[in-house]
């Protein structure tokens, strides 16, 4: 029943879209990514469902988070706790939020011991761009990119001589944001540096009581402060060697409604390094290294409660054969160690990773391949091979079949393993195979993509009530449908997408045939944007999302919701602009975590420089 529901849908939302899109359209773009196959390629060449968010859409849509800029992307639902800096989880088709892969200029980001990573202390002002890879990609990367890989990389000097830039805002719950930056880029060099701040008194962020929800009683403001900075730089010398550094890190202050605790002091901090050279013609090496940490004080009151920090040293060889006109073959190895430093006395502290892959990407009569293999050897559970397959073939000259397949896996964390009283030892990877078909094209009105894919995870982690501590005892078959379309008509630029879900638990126990929590089986997004003459800008989002369950024996049901942005832009010259924002325009209530309320109609206005 549930299959067919996903199918009606799919079938009324295309039906809908080709009526209205069928119009003129010239909206073309073909950005270059890294993310699905470690080398460089158009999203519209790459077998990989994939999308791309540019600078210039996080200033379009005014975006104020890295919340703002996921919701509603194809495949990915949004769990937020109460609002701007409280924890927000990110579920790609339907896996768990540690199930994805997260890195900032190449280098892997996240907790050790969570497995999450704190989205919501990534400042968006120090963001260029982002790549988000919808599918497994354990063959390349290893352990988490089950669901996928979000790729975030730090801003680049612009073209040009030196550029500096501004911006300065303010808006409803009390809130204040500014940056500032500095950037150039030279004809073999570049640079850039920028620091941004925020503060927000907030909201009420827990409607709970001391027996549900944060099982406490708080009914006071819970604000967020956060102050970043970013330099990236880079040089490309005579000889073709080009090396490129980054540095990163973000430092915020959290307010929360909790028994155990309710401010937290977080911190997040990325550094790394890039150096290229072909010795060659057809070979191309990558070195790549760098370092993250993740920082937590937890306190009640001012008292101060536990401190969970952890660091992440990596390093990359990466080997690019041309081995003719239509083949490339890669070949690397990676290192990894994972550190914590924790008030728990976890037995172990940190553990060491080696990997080593292998990707060939060739076309042959027409149809594109691509194969890779990788071998991970852990310290704690061993070894672990993956593999991934994918296939394109035009069937038109405007119209592609894809079909992809991939296995991966998720090591357990080190609360998993090693939490003193709540944890297990003897815990296996979590396990997954991946399938998914598609086919996407272009036409006279706009661009389009099509997506089916189901997905078996085995040996999830889940809490054990038998033996207080977490087991391997659930398994989950996901399928889904994902579809695009962007198009002009008469000036507006619209883009649009729909994504239906089946996240079914099963496992053996009670919860068997439920619904996997907190993923919306409905998501629908439509944004419209135009510029009026040479001055003003005029731009909506409308967001609608399905009903979703907040725990795993489905008893707690989370409403559907619906939410309407308005967003506008006036230009006042070529190097100044004033923007404004209305979000939650007919204030909807809704809630992603039980509990846990949203922002309801909601103001903010920003002036920028940049020339």
């Amino acid at each position: 029943m549930q299959k067919c529901r996903l199918l009606a849908m799919a079938v009324l939302w295309l039906s809908a879209a080709a009526n209205v899109f069928a119009a003129t359209a010239n909206h073309q773009e073909k950005p270059v990514i890294v993310t699905a196959t470690r080398t460089a390629q158009t999203a519209e060449s790459s077998l990989a469902s994939v999308t791309v968010i540019t600078r210039a859409d996080i200033e379009r849509q005014q975006a104020r988070s890295i919340q703002d800029l996921l919701r509603g992307v194809p495949g990915v639902s949004i769990s937020n706790s109460g609002g701007a800096g409280k924890n927000t989880s990110v579920f790609m088709r339907g896996t768990e939020s540690d199930h994805i892969l997260v890195m900032i200029d190449n280098i892997k980001v996240g907790s050790a011991t969570s497995g999450a990573t704190a989205f919501e202390n990534i400042p968006i002002e120090q963001i260029d761009r982002i790549e988000i890879v919808r599918g497994p990609r354990s063959s390349l990367y290893g352990s988490e990119a089950i669901g996928g890989v979000i790729h975030i990389f730090t801003r680049k000097g612009d073209s040009g001589g030196l550029k500096p830039n501004f911006g300065f805002g303010g808006g409803t719950y009390g809130t204040l944001e500014g940056s500032v930056g500095l950037s150039q880029r030279g004809t073999q060099g570049w640079l850039n540096m920028s620091a941004s701040g925020i503060g927000t008194k907030g909201f009420n962020a827990c409607t709970g009581s001391d027996t549900a929800g944060c099982f406490t009683y708080e009914p006071d403001r819970d604000g967020y402060r956060n102050v970043a900075g970013s330099m990236r730089g880079g040089y490309r010398f005579q000889n073709g060697l080009e090396i490129d550094a980054s540095f990163m890190h973000s430092a915020g202050k959290t307010e929360l409604d909790g028994s155990f605790a309710n401010k937290a002091v977080l911190a997040q901090q990325v550094l790394g390094g890039t150096a290229r050279y072909s010795p060659v013609d057809f070979w191309r090496v990558n070195l790549i290294a760098g370092r993250s940490r993740d920082d937590s004080d937890n306190f009640l009151g001012t008292a101060f409660q536990s401190r969970f920090n952890t660091l992440r040293d990596t390093v990359t060889l990466l080997n690019d054969f041309t081995l003719g006109k239509n083949q490339l073959l890669t070949v690397g190895t990676d290192y990894q160690n994972d550190h914590v430093k924790s008030t728990e006395a976890f037995t172990v502290n940190s553990r060491t990773n080696w990997g080593a892959f292998a990707q060939h990407q060739a076309t042959v009569a027409k149809h594109d391949i691509l194969l890779s293999l990788r071998h991970d050897d852990n310290q704690q559970f061993g070894s672990r091979v993956t593999g991934g397959a994918g296939w394109g073939y035009p069937l038109t000259e405007n119209i592609r079949l894809l079909a992809n397949f991939g296995s991966a896996f998720k090591a357990p964390t080190f609360n998993e393993l090693y939490f003193p009283g709540f944890s297990n030892p003897n815990l296996r990877p979590e396990d997954s195979r991946s399938y998914e078909f598609g086919t996407r094209g272009k036409a006279d009105w706009g661009n389009w993509s099509l997506n089916v894919y189901e997905t078996h995870i085995l040996h999830l982690i889940a809490f054990d009530a038998n033996t207080f501590a977490p087991a391997n005892i659930d398994q989950a078959r996901i399928r889904g449908f994902e579809g695009v379309i962007s198009t002009q008509i008469k000036g507006w630029q619209f883009n649009t997408n729909l994504t239906l879900l089946d996240p079914v638990n099963r496992s053996s126990e009670l919860n068997r045939g439920n619904i996997l929590p907190r993923r919306a089986e409905q998501s629908f997004r439509l944004d419209a944007d135009r510029q009026f003459g040479q001055y003003y800008k005029l731009g909506a989002m409308l967001l609608a999302e399905g009903e979703r369950y907040d725990d795993l024996a489905n008893t707690r049901k989370l409403d559907s919701y619906v939410k309407f942005d308005l967003r506008a832009e006036y230009i006042l010259n070529k190097h100044w602009r004033l923007q404004g924002r209305i979000e939650n325009l007919f204030n909807e209530r809704y809630e992603t975590a039980a509990f846990f309320n949203q922002p309801g109609r909601n103001f903010f206005a920003m002036v920028r420089y940049q020339p």
